[in-house]
């Protein structure tokens, strides 16, 4: 009986680590592709404001 407890113990521990691991990596992309977007808005805000800046 302990063993299957022990087995039954250890999958559930490894489906944890799994689905953590799952949802930083997701996060990190996410993150990432954010700071991409927001520095792309950035930069053409600048643009902009330096076009309109030689008016």
């Amino acid at each position: 009986m302990k063993t299957l407890l022990s087995k039954i113990s250890a999958t559930f521990l490894i489906l944890v680590v799994m689905s953590a691991t799952l949802f930083a990596l997701t996060g990190c992309n996410t993150t990432a592709g954010m700071g991409k977007d927001i520095e792309a808005a950035g930069e053409a805000i600048n643009e902009e404001a330096e076009e309109k800046k030689n008016y």
